[in-house]
């Protein structure tokens, strides 16, 4: 149908001749609804979580219609396309400088960003915390009372379009320095190790049982994740290469604070 945002930026996306002042307004309204959390890149939906490609594709023409501009912050100064998030205060949003939450992502009211940095179309839940020089990259999907430890590096999933976003699910921990990159999805209240590196390949082994169960892509709900070795034979010889073990699972509990002292007491991870 006419002015229908979703065909318009298809088009666009498609062919940039398509790309008139219609289709610009369309993307600069799409971004501006990403920003009040109107719209998101992915949703949990009743059939599990669905990316909409179509909304990335607002993005990285939002970059392209975008212009470069200086922007200055007290001391700073800097030179881009995408301004910083307003109206903190009103949104009842805590930003610790020099933390950074970039126009086009959402953050839930009660959510905290210490001196980290959110990147365009993600989406924080409230009461989670994104602490010192986390990253949380563009489309990644945050849940509510996540705890995002010191140095996480969550990746951004902006091409292509159809890519499924990196999705921490409510009430997870994730130790510091953990890497979580290439969609991969980390269930409800589960607790990632320090240290621990998650791509779209990396093998996941649930070694509780007598057998290895080999997962890749997803950390299921309450599982106790830490950083593990398995050997590899190779022309020159047999080598260690990187997965992540599931040791345990996180007890259910209603405190989840208390049940996640008491999981890193049990298992004796680092965070």
């Amino acid at each position: 149908m006419p002015g229908d945002p979703q065909r318009l930026i298809e088009a666009a996306y498609a062919d940039r001749s398509k790309l008139d002042e219609e289709t610009k307004s369309a993307v600069r309204t799409v971004v501006d609804q990403l920003d009040r959390g109107e719209r998101r890149v992915a949703e949990k939906l009743a059939g599990g979580w669905t990316t909409h490609a179509w909304i990335k594709q607002a993005i990285l023409l939002y970059f392209e219609i975008a212009d470069m501009q200086v922007m200055e912050v007290g001391p700073f100064e800097y030179f881009d396309k995408i301004p910083l998030k307003k109206n903190l205060h009103a949104a009842g949003v805590r930003v610790v400088p020099p933390g950074t939450i970039r126009y086009g992502a959402h953050v839930e009211r009660g959510a905290v960003i210490m001196p980290g940095y959110v990147n365009i179309g993600a989406y924080v839940g409230a009461g989670t915390m994104v602490d010192t020089w986390a990253t949380v990259g563009s489309c990644a999907q945050i849940g509510r009372n996540v705890h995002l430890s010191g140095g996480v590096g969550i990746g951004g999933v902006l091409e292509p379009p159809q890519a499924s976003p990196v999705i921490v699910e409510d009430g997870a921990f994730i130790g510091s320095r953990c890497i979580v990159v290439e969609g991969v999805h980390i269930g409800e209240q589960a607790v990632i190790g320090a240290g621990v590196v998650l791509t779209a390949s990396t093998p996941i082994l649930d070694v509780t049982g007598k057998q290895e169960i080999m997962l890749k892509g997803a950390v299921p709900p309450r599982s106790v994740v830490v950083p593990g070795t398995r050997p590899k034979e190779f022309p020159a010889g047999t080598y260690n290469l990187p997965c992540a073990l599931i040791i345990g699972q996180r007890q259910a509990s209603t405190d989840l604070k208390t049940s996640l002292n008491e999981t890193l007491r049990r298992f004796a991870l680092p965070v």
